[in-house]
């Protein structure tokens, strides 16, 4: 049987086992999508990214859940660029990056810190009830309602859609007690890949807002750290004039912590020079090794 290298890359934090573990497989040009899901499936973390050659740009990368294949994930695109600049030379500079939903650039830093231009915004309200939302995500009616006064329920997307959902305090986001098939359900009939339920109660005083990230329709309960999310929410933010000053140049998003895997994503919704949204963020290899490949070749039927 063959082998290929893998790596699994935190991203999201400069803290190895902290942030969103991704794994990364640098090489993928040989390996077919039955034999990329087999290997995400072993992996079980919420992403593995499959690096290929690409005549659309610098890269190809492809997105494997345990479940499924997803057409863009935040995390594991860090991840897959703070490995290749540690390990494998990558220059600080900007590359381009093919994905199922369009080419994109990303920029690595002269400091490690990936960049990642994401997908123009799509920004819909939806009309779902406050007590369907409550009751899926396990929380009070009265602090959700408490705090969407302005800010309503939508589904902001920046390449993977999303439903963000205001509460009013961390305590309350904290709390949630998510039922995982209504969650499934609800993300469904919005049309959306997952919830984000985000307060401005943050744990540190330079956070805009912390988060959490409910998916269980893509085989990811609770992601820790979401790249995607978190870019959605920023242009979500920047659509429903949530701040009454002028806008942020940068939002820092808290993650991670009630699954014990803290981590910082930047967002820059660039809505002055048009470079559009940006997610940042830190990435570092917890594990480096080599993986049987399945033989690719249809399972058997059995018929009783």
């Amino acid at each position: 049987m063959e082998t290929t290298r893998i790596v699994q890359v935190d991203a999201f934090t400069d803290e190895p086992l902290a942030g969103n573990p991704a794994g990364v497989v640098p090489d993928a040009d040989d390996l077919s999508t039955e034999q990329m899901q087999a290997i995400a499936d072993e992996m079980a973390v919420s992403e593995t990214a499959f690096l290929r050659s690409s005549a659309a740009a610098d890269r190809r990368i492809r997105y494997f859940t345990p479940t499924q294949e997803v057409d863009l994930c935040g995390h594991a695109t860090i991840g897959s660029f703070a490995y290749l600049h540690e390990r494998e030379g990558l220059e600080p500079g900007t590359t381009t990056l093919e994905t199922n939903v369009g080419v994109l650039e990303i920029e690595v830093a002269e400091d490690g810190t990936v960049w990642m231009t994401q997908d123009a915004p799509q920004i819909r309200e939806v009309d779902v009830g406050y007590d369907r939302v409550a009751d899926a995500l396990g929380v009070d009616r009265a602090a959700l309602e408490g705090a969407s006064d302005d800010i309503p329920l939508a589904v902001s997307s920046t390449g993977l859609p999303f439903l963000i959902v205001p509460i009013t305090y961390l305590s309350d986001l904290g709390s949630a007690d998510p039922d995982m098939n209504a969650v499934e359900d609800l993300a469904d009939a919005v049309d959306a890949a997952g919830v984000y339920l985000f307060t401005f109660d943050a744990l540190e005083r330079e956070s805009t807002l912390h988060g959490r990230m409910f998916a269980p329709g893509a085989g990811v309960p609770e992601d820790p750290v979401t790249g995607t999310a978190s870019g959605a929410v920023g242009a979500y933010l920047d659509r429903f004039g949530a701040f009454d000053d002028e806008f942020p140049e940068e939002l820092r998003l808290e993650q991670g912590h009630y699954v014990d895997r803290p981590g910082i994503v930047r967002v820059r919704v660039g809505n002055k020079d048009g470079e559009g949204v940006r997610v940042g963020g830190r990435g570092v290899v917890a594990l480096e090794g080599s993986l049987v490949v399945p033989d690719d070749e249809e399972d058997e039927i059995l018929e009783a």
